[in-house]
């Protein structure tokens, strides 16, 4: 199926871009997420009418993306779980509890998909590194520094 973008989609193509998308990916994800429409002749007329203001809509979220960028770098978030004596703990810390701990910091748009953790969830005590994409063009790099539950 062929779509217009209507935002920058990572690994897809920027705003205006026609594409040709599997079927399953344009109907259950792009479409209904506004991130995209079909590519008829009248959207695509529709969408160049429209073109100016979506730019500013994207430039907008940018900009914002950017801010939030500058105030989360360098931060170190901490975390306390239950731990045993070796330094594992009984569980994990997964994107979910990290953008909650964002949450309490003063960092209400950061949602669980934006969470990267390149090595998968947290199941030792310590440093580690995750990665908070704010933007398809803004990422922030974030220490989580996990202590041990008293």
């Amino acid at each position: 199926m062929q779509v217009i973008l209507l935002e920058k989609v990572v690994n897809l193509g920027a705003l205006g871009d026609v594409v040709r998308v599997k079927d399953g990916y344009a109907r259950n994800f792009l479409i209904p997420q506004g991130k995209a429409r079909r590519a008829t002749e009248a959207a695509v007329k529709e969408f160049e009418a429209r073109r100016a203001d979506l730019e500013k809509v994207q430039s907008d979220r940018l900009a914002a993306a950017q801010s939030a960028g500058t105030k989360l770098d360098g931060l170190v978030l901490t975390i306390a779980q239950k731990a045993g004596v070796d330094g594992r703990l009984f569980g994990s810390v997964t994107n979910f509890d990290v953008a909650q701990a964002l949450h309490g910091r003063g960092f209400p748009q950061v949602e669980k998909a934006m969470v990267r953790m390149p090595n998968g969830p947290l199941k030792t005590v310590g440093e580690h590194d995750v990665v908070v994409a704010l933007h398809a063009d803004v990422t922030v790099p974030v220490k989580v520094a996990v202590i041990a539950e008293a």
